[in-house]
Protein backbone atom coordinates (compact mmCIF):
# COMPACT_ATOMS: atom_id res chain seq x y z
CA UNK A 1 0.00 0.00 0.00
CA UNK A 2 1.36 3.45 -0.83
CA UNK A 3 2.74 5.17 2.25
CA UNK A 4 4.14 8.60 3.08
CA UNK A 5 7.87 7.92 3.51
CA UNK A 6 9.41 11.41 3.59
CA UNK A 7 8.35 14.99 4.24
CA UNK A 8 10.51 17.92 3.14
CA UNK A 9 10.02 21.52 4.20
CA UNK A 10 11.67 24.51 2.52
CA UNK A 11 11.11 27.55 4.76
CA UNK A 12 13.11 29.87 2.49
CA UNK A 13 12.55 29.32 -1.21
CA UNK A 14 15.44 27.56 -2.98
CA UNK A 15 17.60 27.07 0.14
CA UNK A 16 18.35 23.63 1.59
CA UNK A 17 15.28 21.81 2.89
CA UNK A 18 14.47 20.12 6.19
CA UNK A 19 13.48 16.45 6.48
CA UNK A 20 10.60 16.13 8.95
CA UNK A 21 8.86 13.25 10.70
CA UNK A 22 5.59 15.19 10.83
CA UNK A 23 4.11 18.52 9.82
CA UNK A 24 0.96 20.56 10.09
CA UNK A 25 -0.68 21.52 6.81
CA UNK A 26 -1.85 25.13 6.46
CA UNK A 27 -3.83 26.92 3.78
CA UNK A 28 -0.69 27.38 1.66
CA UNK A 29 0.88 23.92 2.12
CA UNK A 30 3.17 22.50 4.78
CA UNK A 31 3.36 24.86 7.73
CA UNK A 32 6.17 27.41 7.15
CA UNK A 33 6.92 26.07 3.66
CA UNK A 34 8.38 28.80 1.42
CA UNK A 35 6.94 31.63 3.49
CA UNK A 36 10.30 33.39 3.08
CA UNK A 37 12.07 34.22 -0.17
CA UNK A 38 15.11 36.10 -1.42
CA UNK A 39 14.67 38.74 -4.12
CA UNK A 40 17.20 40.77 -6.07
CA UNK A 41 17.34 44.54 -6.52
CA UNK A 42 14.60 44.32 -9.16
CA UNK A 43 12.40 42.35 -6.72
CA UNK A 44 12.69 39.18 -8.81
CA UNK A 45 12.90 35.93 -6.85
CA UNK A 46 16.30 34.28 -6.55
CA UNK A 47 16.87 30.57 -6.97
CA UNK A 48 19.55 27.94 -7.42
CA UNK A 49 18.98 28.16 -11.17
CA UNK A 50 21.18 31.25 -11.26
CA UNK A 51 22.81 30.96 -7.81
CA UNK A 52 23.69 27.31 -7.08
CA UNK A 53 25.42 28.45 -3.88
CA UNK A 54 21.95 28.87 -2.34
CA UNK A 55 21.94 25.07 -1.92
CA UNK A 56 24.64 25.45 0.74
CA UNK A 57 22.52 27.62 3.04
CA UNK A 58 20.83 25.38 5.59
CA UNK A 59 17.69 26.00 7.62
CA UNK A 60 16.29 24.49 10.79
CA UNK A 61 13.34 25.24 13.03
CA UNK A 62 13.93 25.20 16.77
CA UNK A 63 12.24 26.88 19.74
CA UNK A 64 9.90 28.91 17.53
CA UNK A 65 12.84 30.28 15.58
CA UNK A 66 14.07 29.83 12.03
CA UNK A 67 17.83 29.30 12.15
CA UNK A 68 19.79 29.93 8.96
CA UNK A 69 23.38 28.72 8.71
CA UNK A 70 26.22 28.62 6.20
CA UNK A 71 29.93 27.90 6.27
CA UNK A 72 32.11 30.53 7.95
CA UNK A 73 29.14 32.65 9.01
CA UNK A 74 27.41 33.16 12.33
CA UNK A 75 23.87 31.78 12.34
CA UNK A 76 21.05 34.11 11.36
CA UNK A 77 18.16 33.65 13.79
CA UNK A 78 14.70 34.74 12.70
CA UNK A 79 11.34 34.56 14.51
CA UNK A 80 8.90 32.07 13.00
CA UNK A 81 6.18 34.67 13.39
CA UNK A 82 7.81 37.91 12.21
CA UNK A 83 6.52 41.21 13.55
CA UNK A 84 5.78 43.16 10.40
CA UNK A 85 6.75 46.82 10.80
CA UNK A 86 7.14 47.93 7.19
CA UNK A 87 4.52 48.15 4.45
CA UNK A 88 4.53 45.27 1.94
CA UNK A 89 6.41 45.50 -1.32
CA UNK A 90 5.59 43.91 -4.68
CA UNK A 91 7.81 40.98 -5.68
CA UNK A 92 7.81 38.63 -8.65
CA UNK A 93 7.64 34.84 -8.72
CA UNK A 94 7.69 33.80 -12.36
CA UNK A 95 4.60 35.49 -13.84
CA UNK A 96 3.00 36.29 -10.49
CA UNK A 97 3.25 39.61 -8.70
CA UNK A 98 2.97 39.03 -4.95
CA UNK A 99 2.80 41.15 -1.83
CA UNK A 100 5.72 40.49 0.52
CA UNK A 101 6.98 42.00 3.76
CA UNK A 102 10.65 42.96 4.23
CA UNK A 103 12.28 41.24 7.22
CA UNK A 104 15.33 43.26 8.31
CA UNK A 105 18.45 44.98 7.07
CA UNK A 106 20.47 42.48 9.13
CA UNK A 107 18.96 39.55 7.22
CA UNK A 108 19.47 41.30 3.88
CA UNK A 109 23.14 41.88 4.69
CA UNK A 110 23.66 38.27 5.85
CA UNK A 111 22.42 36.83 2.56
CA UNK A 112 24.02 39.53 0.41
CA UNK A 113 27.41 38.83 1.98
CA UNK A 114 27.22 35.07 1.50
CA UNK A 115 25.78 35.08 -2.02
CA UNK A 116 27.79 38.10 -3.19
CA UNK A 117 24.71 39.73 -4.67
CA UNK A 118 22.50 42.56 -3.47
CA UNK A 119 19.40 40.80 -2.18
CA UNK A 120 16.55 41.11 0.29
CA UNK A 121 14.71 38.60 2.47
CA UNK A 122 10.92 38.90 2.34
CA UNK A 123 8.03 37.12 4.06
CA UNK A 124 4.49 36.23 3.07
CA UNK A 125 2.24 37.61 5.79
CA UNK A 126 -0.96 35.78 6.63
CA UNK A 127 -3.19 38.34 4.91
CA UNK A 128 -1.09 38.38 1.71
CA UNK A 129 -2.95 35.79 -0.36
CA UNK A 130 -1.41 34.29 -3.49
CA UNK A 131 -3.88 32.26 -5.53
CA UNK A 132 -2.92 29.25 -7.64
CA UNK A 133 -3.26 29.43 -11.44
CA UNK A 134 -7.00 29.04 -12.04
CA UNK A 135 -6.40 26.79 -15.06
CA UNK A 136 -5.48 24.08 -12.57
CA UNK A 137 -7.03 25.15 -9.28
CA UNK A 138 -10.18 26.15 -7.46
CA UNK A 139 -10.84 29.75 -6.50
CA UNK A 140 -9.90 29.20 -2.84
CA UNK A 141 -6.59 27.41 -3.51
CA UNK A 142 -3.57 29.28 -2.16
CA UNK A 143 0.18 28.86 -2.18
CA UNK A 144 3.16 30.64 -0.69
CA UNK A 145 6.31 31.51 -2.66
CA UNK A 146 6.43 28.08 -4.33
CA UNK A 147 6.94 27.97 -8.09
CA UNK A 148 3.19 27.61 -8.44
CA UNK A 149 1.63 24.83 -6.35
CA UNK A 150 1.51 24.05 -2.62
CA UNK A 151 2.91 20.51 -2.95
CA UNK A 152 5.23 18.42 -5.10
CA UNK A 153 4.76 14.65 -4.82
CA UNK A 154 7.29 12.05 -6.02
CA UNK A 155 7.45 8.29 -5.47
CA UNK A 156 10.57 6.48 -4.30
CA UNK A 157 10.14 3.99 -7.14
CA UNK A 158 10.33 6.75 -9.75
CA UNK A 159 13.72 7.87 -8.45
CA UNK A 160 14.91 4.26 -8.22
CA UNK A 161 14.00 3.71 -11.87
CA UNK A 162 15.64 6.96 -12.96
CA UNK A 163 18.81 6.09 -11.04
CA UNK A 164 18.89 2.66 -12.68
CA UNK A 165 18.57 4.25 -16.12
CA UNK A 166 21.43 6.65 -15.32
CA UNK A 167 23.61 4.17 -13.47
CA UNK A 168 23.82 6.71 -10.64
CA UNK A 169 22.55 7.13 -7.09
CA UNK A 170 21.19 10.65 -7.00
CA UNK A 171 19.45 11.79 -3.85
CA UNK A 172 15.76 12.65 -3.73
CA UNK A 173 16.85 16.01 -2.33
CA UNK A 174 17.89 17.09 -5.84
CA UNK A 175 14.23 17.04 -6.92
CA UNK A 176 12.96 19.05 -3.93
CA UNK A 177 9.65 17.26 -3.31
CA UNK A 178 7.42 17.99 -0.31
CA UNK A 179 5.96 14.49 -0.04
CA UNK A 180 7.67 11.22 -1.00
CA UNK A 181 5.65 8.03 -1.40
CA UNK A 182 6.78 4.42 -1.02
CA UNK A 183 4.93 1.21 -1.87
CA UNK A 184 3.88 1.96 -5.45
CA UNK A 185 5.18 1.35 -8.97
CA UNK A 186 7.52 3.81 -10.63
CA UNK A 187 5.63 6.78 -12.05
CA UNK A 188 2.37 5.54 -10.58
CA UNK A 189 1.87 9.15 -9.48
CA UNK A 190 1.49 10.12 -13.16
CA UNK A 191 -2.00 8.58 -13.15
CA UNK A 192 -3.19 9.82 -9.76
CA UNK A 193 -5.82 12.54 -9.99
CA UNK A 194 -7.24 12.49 -6.47
CA UNK A 195 -5.66 10.91 -3.40
CA UNK A 196 -5.91 11.27 0.35
CA UNK A 197 -3.21 11.08 3.01
CA UNK A 198 -4.30 11.14 6.66
CA UNK A 199 -7.77 12.38 5.70
CA UNK A 200 -6.39 15.30 3.70
CA UNK A 201 -7.54 15.22 0.09
CA UNK A 202 -5.09 16.11 -2.67
CA UNK A 203 -5.68 16.92 -6.34
CA UNK A 204 -2.85 16.33 -8.83
CA UNK A 205 -3.70 18.52 -11.82
CA UNK A 206 -0.32 18.98 -13.49
CA UNK A 207 3.02 17.16 -13.83
CA UNK A 208 6.15 18.99 -12.76
CA UNK A 209 8.42 20.13 -15.59
CA UNK A 210 12.02 20.20 -14.48
CA UNK A 211 14.64 22.92 -14.80
CA UNK A 212 18.38 22.76 -14.15
CA UNK A 213 18.15 22.54 -10.33
CA UNK A 214 18.31 18.69 -10.16
CA UNK A 215 21.75 18.95 -11.80
CA UNK A 216 23.06 20.72 -8.66
CA UNK A 217 24.63 18.57 -5.94
CA UNK A 218 22.87 19.76 -2.75
CA UNK A 219 25.98 19.03 -0.66
CA UNK A 220 28.55 20.84 -2.80
CA UNK A 221 26.55 23.13 -5.14
CA UNK A 222 28.57 21.66 -8.02
CA UNK A 223 26.70 21.20 -11.29
CA UNK A 224 26.57 18.04 -13.40
CA UNK A 225 26.14 19.32 -16.96
CA UNK A 226 24.42 16.13 -18.13
CA UNK A 227 22.38 14.30 -15.51
CA UNK A 228 19.61 13.83 -14.64
CA UNK A 229 18.29 16.01 -17.44
CA UNK A 230 19.95 13.95 -20.19
CA UNK A 231 18.17 10.76 -19.10
CA UNK A 232 14.91 12.57 -18.41
CA UNK A 233 15.09 14.00 -21.94
CA UNK A 234 15.37 10.46 -23.25
CA UNK A 235 12.67 8.90 -21.05
CA UNK A 236 10.36 11.66 -19.78
CA UNK A 237 10.18 14.29 -22.51
CA UNK A 238 6.89 15.67 -23.78
CA UNK A 239 6.10 18.95 -25.56
CA UNK A 240 9.79 19.92 -25.42
CA UNK A 241 9.94 19.67 -21.62
CA UNK A 242 11.03 16.94 -19.21
CA UNK A 243 8.89 15.85 -16.27
CA UNK A 244 9.47 14.26 -12.89
CA UNK A 245 6.90 14.34 -10.06
CA UNK A 246 3.42 15.75 -9.76
CA UNK A 247 2.23 19.13 -8.54
CA UNK A 248 -0.57 18.88 -6.01
CA UNK A 249 -3.25 20.95 -4.30
CA UNK A 250 -4.81 20.12 -0.94
CA UNK A 251 -8.47 20.29 0.03
CA UNK A 252 -8.08 21.03 3.75
CA UNK A 253 -5.71 21.80 6.55
CA UNK A 254 -4.55 18.97 8.79
CA UNK A 255 -1.55 16.98 9.93
CA UNK A 256 0.81 14.58 8.18
CA UNK A 257 3.36 12.16 9.59
CA UNK A 258 5.63 9.49 8.21
CA UNK A 259 3.84 6.18 7.78
CA UNK A 260 0.50 7.73 6.85
CA UNK A 261 -1.30 5.63 4.23
CA UNK A 262 -2.11 7.04 0.83
CA UNK A 263 -5.51 6.18 -0.64
CA UNK A 264 -5.97 6.54 -4.39
CA UNK A 265 -9.43 7.96 -5.03
CA UNK A 266 -9.31 8.75 -8.74
CA UNK A 267 -6.94 7.86 -11.54
CA UNK A 268 -6.69 9.08 -15.12
CA UNK A 269 -4.54 9.02 -18.23
CA UNK A 270 -0.85 9.40 -17.37
CA UNK A 271 0.40 12.96 -17.25
CA UNK A 272 2.59 13.58 -19.12
CA UNK A 273 1.17 11.06 -21.64
CA UNK A 274 4.27 8.91 -21.98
Amino acid sequence: MPTLSAIYLYPIKSLAGIALNQSSVSKTGLQYDRLWMLVDAQKQFLSQRSLPKMALIKTQIKDQQLIVSAANKADLILPLEPSISKPPIEVNVWHDQCAASPISLEADQWFSDFLQIDCQLVYQAQNDIRSVDQKYALSHDQTSFSDGFPFLIVSEASLTRLNQQMGLELSMRRFRPNLVISGCESYAEDTWRKISIANIGFRLPKPCSRCSVPQIDPDTALINDKEPLRTLARTRKWNKRVFFGQNALHDSEGFLQLGDKLVIQQIGVAQPPL
